[in-house]
């Protein structure tokens, strides 16, 4: 059973995480500073360093929450199209993800924005909810593709990611490269057909 102490910073790293996760989607991570913090948490500034390495410690718990929302999401969608074939439901996924990207903006764009490489000690929880997304992304692939290996799927899934969350980002940053905003949904379908025909 937890000590009052225990429940207590529990109950306080719950408020920041609220706190934060609304900044964030309000104003992106830069708008996090641990005496704003403090001040709506009704806390002193090093309590939040007893709880949280650092403030990027305190967005990547944020950035959980968001990942997992995501993964929801998409998770939805494919269930809904669970009768389509492979390809629909992949078209479905990529769709689904540029959906959500559109809706939190500043969320989803803070999943990326914290410095994170294959190299770096990635948290546990980040590395589950990415496999469980690659997972949906590589089921129909290898529905699609049932002579290939696992390792092949696993490298077709990366690939196809990185090409949706390229047209993604790219168009919700209006960079100069990229796809119209009101073409991503239908280039997205066609990426991913051209993937898998």
């Amino acid at each position: 059973m937890a000590s009052k102490v225990e429940e207590r910073r529990a109950a306080l790293s719950e408020k920041l995480v609220d706190i934060a996760e609304a900044k964030i989607a309000a104003d992106g991570h830069q708008a996090i500073r641990a005496r704003d913090l403090a001040a709506e948490a009704g806390c002193a500034v090093g309590a939040i360093y007893t709880l949280y390495a650092d403030l990027d410690h305190l967005v990547m718990a944020v950035n959980g929450r968001t990942f997992h929302r995501l993964g929801a999401h998409v998770a939805g969608a494919v269930l809904a199209a669970a009768s389509e074939d492979p390809a629909d439901q992949l078209v479905v996924m990529g769709q689904a993800y540029l959906s959500f990207a559109a809706a939190n903006p500043k969320s989803w764009r803070t999943l990326f924005d914290l410095e994170m490489s294959a190299e770096a000690d990635v948290p546990d929880w980040y590395l589950i909810e990415l496999g469980a997304l690659f997972e949906l992304i590589a089921r129909p692939l290898a529905q699609i593709y049932p002579d290939q290996s696992e390792d092949q799927i696993g490298l077709l899934t990366r690939t196809l990611f990185s090409s949706v969350h390229g047209i993604v980002f790219l168009g919700l940053e209006k960079r100069l490269s990229a796809v119209p905003t009101e073409a991503m949904a239908r280039m997205i379908a066609r990426l991913v057909r051209a993937v898998v025909s």
